[in-house]
């Protein structure tokens, strides 16, 4: 396992020349432009939409982002700074697939405001951001297990799996912006518009406490990469000798599992944050009342969409969780078996067998349960049953191995969970979010040009002021310049 894979969304088309009014004739090739970066993204999501998982091209759909997200922020600071008036309240389509719709596909939704564009265009560039990170490490396979890998191939390998933690601590940054920054502004906006008797539907998509445990699972999918980075040596090493003792290249147990416990915290409270819009809703009934019509109490448009955060991934958070918590309680086995001695030999067993148990029944599906609603869900469990099986390998290895040792030489008595439980210790953050920063406007006020443009005009009114001063220094002193008709000419 590597990262979630997220459903890229779709749009409809717009032209913003349809709803942007300039009427100095000063913005119209930037106006096109927009547009037709608008249009160039818009194909790339429907292309990718229609390609086959292994074949989408996630580099190209940042690209098109990178590229459009500047002019969408010159287009709001010309509307912003009253440079382009609005001939009427845009109104923006896409597709919102972090929905649970009732027949489990993304539905459609048209909202107004520019602060519905920029949120989902952000959010669409987090997640293409997301999964490109877990196609580079689809990409890299599990090079660290292959017993003929040079030494040098397996570090430049390994510096790949950096780069996607820096993709996901850059997508992480980006949530927590989407969540504090532009979520707050469309509130804003929504009640405006509300006011104004639109219709405003407000999707799980849009929720505030969503996109915050988004943020909050991408920092923990990077933890991820990076606890398989800081034991790939080890793991090499490890392929022709599994088991204990461990390679003396293998970092500290102890810390290894620290790591993973900081990453079941961070799941957990991704997954209680992305179930609390659904706390409250009505279900089903609510999702046919906008099918079938606007509920009559409903305050001028206020509507929610009645829909929960698609299951996968709420699924997804809870095998994570499991999983995690099971290689914390592997490797806190394995540091009481390397570094406890003869008085832990106990803890060692009683850790590895809770393990054990653990990973058993995420084999069989019993942590998150639920039917397989997708193919990316589908290829995602695939995936983790693969990594789940593997782990489990490993902890019956240990768990032998460690077990024959207190049976024979130790003879001490395994702790019951509960004991085991208070001996757990805190997290350790390994990773930090990367701060999104949003971009220069490409035109506009606040644009490099622009600012040029101003720059150039204040020297200029500076040195015609600088010439009318040595002009009327010229006069004579204490009387006004004589510049009318006839002046001085007294008759």
């Amino acid at each position: 396992m590597s990262s979630y894979l997220y459903e890229l969304p779709t749009t409809g088309a717009i032209s913003f020349a349809d709803v942007c009014v300039d009427s100095t004739a000063t913005y119209i090739t930037d106006i096109a432009d927009t547009t037709e970066a608008r249009a160039n993204l818009r194909a790339a999501l429907k292309e990718s939409k229609r390609t086959d998982q292994g074949e989408k091209d996630y580099l190209r759909l940042v690209k098109a982002l990178d590229d459009y997200i500047p002019k969408l922020y010159g287009l709001l600071s010309c509307i912003r700074q009253a440079e382009m008036p609005l001939k009427a309240e845009p109104i923006f389509s896409w597709r919102t697939t972090l929905s649970s719709s009732l027949f489990h596909n993304s539905p459609r939704l048209s909202i107004p405001t520019f602060s519905t564009e920029v949120a989902f265009t952000l959010l669409t560039y987090a997640f293409s951001i997301s999964n490109l990170a877990r196609a580079v490490v689809h990409a890299l396979g599990r090079y660290e297990t292959e017993r003929a890998i040079s030494d040098a191939e397996r570090k430049a390998k390994d510096e790949k799996l950096a780069f996607a933690v820096t993709l996901l601590c850059k997508a992480a940054g980006l949530y927590e912006y989407i969540g504090k920054e532009c979520l707050a502004e469309w509130e804003r906006e929504r009640d405006r518009v509300i006011s104004l008797g639109m219709s405003c539907p407000k999707p799980p998509d849009l929720s505030r406490e969503v996109v915050i445990g988004l943020s909050k699972m991408a920092l923990a999918d990077a933890q991820n990469l990076a606890i398989r980075k800081l034991l790939s040596k080890a793991a090499f090493e490890s392929t022709l000798t599994p088991g204990p003792p461990l390679p003396k290249s293998h970092p500290s147990p102890a810390l290894v599992a620290k790591l993973h416990l900081e990453c079941v915290a961070l799941y957990s409270s991704a997954r209680s944050l992305v179930k609390t819009p659904g706390a409250s809703k009505g279900g089903s009934k609510t999702k046919m009342k906008l099918g079938f019509g606007k509920d009559k109490n409903n305050g001028g448009g206020q509507e929610e969409t009645g829909e929960e955060v698609a299951p996968e991934l709420r699924r997804y958070l809870a095998d994570e969780i499991a999983l995690h918590g099971a290689l914390a309680r592997k490797w806190l086995g394995v540091d009481a078996g390397e570094h406890g001695g003869t008085s832990k030999g106990g803890v060692a067993v009683g850790f590895l067998a809770w393990a054990k148990k653990d990973l058993e029944e995420l084999r069989s599906g019993h942590s998150s349960g639920g039917m397989i609603n997708s193919d990316r869900e589908k290829e995602m469990r695939e995936r983790r049953k693969a990594r789940v099986q593997e782990e489990l390998d490993s902890v019956n290895t240990f768990l032998v191995g460690y077990k024959r040792m207190n049976d024979t030489l130790m003879f001490q008595p395994v702790p019951s969970q509960a004991d085991l439980q208070a001996m757990i210790p805190a997290g350790l953050l390994a990773v930090a979010v990367k701060p999104y920063t949003k971009p220069t406007p490409a035109f506009g006020p606040g644009s490099v040009e622009y600012t040029r443009r101003q720059a150039e005009g204040l020297e200029l009114l500076d040195s015609e002021n600088a010439a009318g001063g040595h002009t009327s220094q010229a006069a004579t002193p204490g009387t006004p310049g004589k510049s009318y008709a006839g002046a001085e000419a007294y008759y």
